[in-house]
């Protein structure tokens, strides 16, 4: 079956073709059907803002390995004993890429996200076809479509987002990088009611559509001093919650002087694994009191991401559709910056 693979390592920036990080379609075998399990026909993967990251390598695999995790699909076959969710043949379906193995110490405690045992290697979401456990597969609603349905992951860090806030009505809240995580946080904030949303972004269409899901203010860290501009627009104050959806150094070392006493600043992007911030941790952790945190995987957040997903605008991240076969150009796109999202078609289906 086709499926999209990382067939070179490094940087799809990198001005050496020679050194440049490469992506390919390639043929590999359907992978096996277990008892619990069930065999996806995958409509449509979208690229994630890790998936660079990935051909970058930056967890050390050896290549050839596929890529993909956001994606939706329909069930065309089911395992003898993956009975315990109602799943069928035809089921209109998305999920989450990682199976827990739920009897670690940290599954059991509630931490999923942290599991000892926890299985990427199944996970070639750029395919024709997908296996999954039974535990990592949710039905989509009758009124979310299937192009819509593979933003499901992402939608749940949105939804785990707002658990690790704490969102109040009438909270200052900073959003740094307006990709889909920062994007579709914005949407969520909005609909608790914050007292004020500021997005911090230097492309200007991302500014554009903040303002239209919600945003009260925008800043271009281009042309304005955003440690300087956040002050001003909070006044003096800072921000009770600041998340970090950029993954980028340069954007992310100044926000914790934007962060109001006693407020929040989460890193929830993927940052360079080699990079480490200086922090003065007498002025924020001891005098400020800030709570410092940050996310990963969204382990129990999809049931009700699933439940909320009609709720949020998703046209704009599900306009830019590559069919697989254009894998590369899609990967092209991507690193552009041009548009908000793209999805790969990995397969035509009837009525989607």
């Amino acid at each position: 079956m086709k499926s999209v693979t990382v067939v070179k390592v490094g940087s799809l920036r990198d001005p050496d073709p020679e050194k440049r990080g490469k992506v390919a379609v390639t043929d590999i075998p359907e992978q096996p059907l277990g008892d619990e399990d069930v065999r996806i026909k995958v409509a449509y993967c979208a690229i994630c803002g890790s998936d660079p990251h990935l051909v970058e390598n930056i967890f050390g695999w050896e290549p050839p390995y596929g890529m993909g995790h956001e994606l939706s699909g329909v069930i065309v076959e089911v395992g003898p004993k993956a009975t315990k969710k109602g799943l069928k043949v035809g089921d209109r379906v998305a999920g989450n890429f990682l199976h827990f193995c739920g009897t670690c110490y940290y599954c059991q405690n509630g931490q999923q996200q942290f599991c000892e045992h926890a299985d990427e290697s199944n996970n070639p979401g750029m395919s024709e076809t997908i296996v999954w456990h039974e535990s990592q597969v949710y039905k989509l609603p009758d009124n979310v479509s299937l192009k819509q349905g593979c933003l499901l992951e992402p939608i749940s860090i949105a939804v785990r987002l707002m658990d690790k806030i704490d969102m109040k009505i009438g909270m200052r809240v900073a959003i740094c990088g307006g990709g889909p995580i920062g994007l579709l946080a914005l949407q969520a904030i909005h609909m608790y009611g914050a007292a004020s949303v500021t997005l911090i972004e230097p492309i200007a269409d991302r500014r554009d559509l903040a303002m239209k899901f919600g945003a009260t203010n925008v800043i271009d860290p281009m042309v304005e001093d955003v440690v300087k501009r956040g002050l001003e627009l909070t006044g003096g104050l800072g921000y009770d919650v600041v998340i970090d959806c950029s993954g980028s150094p340069k954007a992310a070392y100044p926000l914790p002087q934007i962060t109001a006493k006693g407020g929040k600043l989460i890193y929830a992007a993927m940052y360079p694994n080699d990079w480490e911030m200086p922090l003065n941790l007498y002025k924020y952790c001891y005098y400020n009191e800030l709570t410092i945190t940050g996310l990963y995987v969204a382990p129990y957040a999809y049931p009700r991401a699933a439940q909320i997903m009609n709720r949020f605008d998703l046209d704009a991240f599900t306009s830019k559709v590559f069919d697989i076969d254009d894998a590369e150009a899609a990967f092209e796109a991507q690193i552009s910056g041009k548009y908000p999202k793209i999805l790969i078609r990995c397969n035509e289906i009837p009525g989607e």
